[in-house]
């Protein structure tokens, strides 16, 4: 018995039907190296490293080290070369050598200076020390010059040195300067006319210590600033502060001549007014102790008109 089997023909083609595709090219592999060789190549990268490792610890330490010790003088210490075996001898330090002083200003070195009856002058740099004030003032051919005989901004400064005092002497001497042209000026964080007790003692230490500091290098007069009634006082009763601590300071030194410099007058700023400059120097027992120093733009600032010769006289 014979049977038909029925086929169903597909939809889609036949793939005899269908063109041949080229075949692809096989792509050519690269041999995988041996772990032998990785091993190898990695030994030797392993063995550069450390020769140049080993170099520079050589190099390192056939190094010259600089320190500095706490006079900021440097003082060299030379390390040897190791030996082959790594053997290393101990750092040998060497004598640190002197540093040459600079050489002593000389007024041939700067301007000639004007001479005449009215000086002429400016406010001149102390840094380094209040002898270095004169060749500064020297370089710009100052007749006259004012300074800090210490920190402006700070309550409390060292004193003095005796070299130092020496030197401004001395420099005042062979710069042809005449102590009584040298205007110091004082401490912008004095304030003689606080009405708190504390706070007006601290203030007159400091001022204090100024005049001690002229009296020591010759000086005979200081100016300062008066004070402010910080709104904890009247304008009278910060007046009679002022000149309490003038006749206070005048006991306690011998010779320095307070000079009151006249201020812009804002808020409660004492010394705006002629008046008011006046009433401190009758509170004053020594005249003879206290002048006063005409700020000019301070004077303008103030209300008074000095730009024409009409107007200040």
């Amino acid at each position: 018995m014979s049977h038909s089997i029925k086929t169903r023909r597909s939809s889609s083609p036949i793939m005899s039907d269908l063109p041949s595709r080229p075949l692809k090219r096989a792509r050519t592999l690269k041999s995988e190296p041996s772990v032998d060789k990785l091993v190898k190549e990695e030994e030797s990268q392993v063995t550069l490293v450390a020769k140049e490792v080993s170099t520079l610890v050589i190099e390192s330490q056939a190094s010259t080290i600089v320190a500095t010790d706490e006079h900021e003088d440097k003082v060299k210490v030379e390390r040897s070369k190791s030996s082959t075996m790594g053997n290393e001898t101990k750092p040998k330090a060497t004598v640190p050598r002197k540093k040459k002083g600079a050489a002593e200003p000389s007024p041939d070195d700067f301007p000639p200076r004007a001479s005449r009856e009215w000086k002429v002058g400016a406010h001149i740099s102390a840094a380094g020390g209040i002898e270095q004030a004169i060749p500064n003032a020297a370089k710009i051919g100052a007749e006259a010059f004012a300074l800090f005989l210490k920190s402006q901004r700070q309550w409390n400064s060292k004193p003095l040195s005796k070299e130092s005092i020496a030197n401004f002497k001395s420099r005042m001497d062979t710069f042809g300067y005449d102590l009584k042209h040298v205007l110091p000026h004082g401490s912008y964080l004095v304030n003689l006319g606080n009405p708190d007790k504390e706070k007006r003692e601290k203030s007159y230490e400091c001022f204090l210590d100024d005049l001690q500091r002229c009296e020591q290098v010759g000086i005979g007069l200081y100016n300062f600033h008066p004070g402010s009634t910080v709104g904890g006082c009247t304008v009278e009763e910060s007046i009679k502060n002022i000149a309490d601590s003038l006749n206070r300071a005048h006991k306690a030194t011998s010779s320095v001549v307070t000079v009151v410099e006249n201020m812009a007058g804002a808020g409660n700023i004492i010394g705006g007014t002629f008046e008011q400059l006046a009433k401190i120097i009758d509170g004053v027992e020594d005249k003879k102790r206290v002048g006063v120093c005409l700020d000019t733009c301070h004077l303008f600032a103030a209300g008074y008109d000095i730009r024409t010769k009409e107007a200040y006289e």
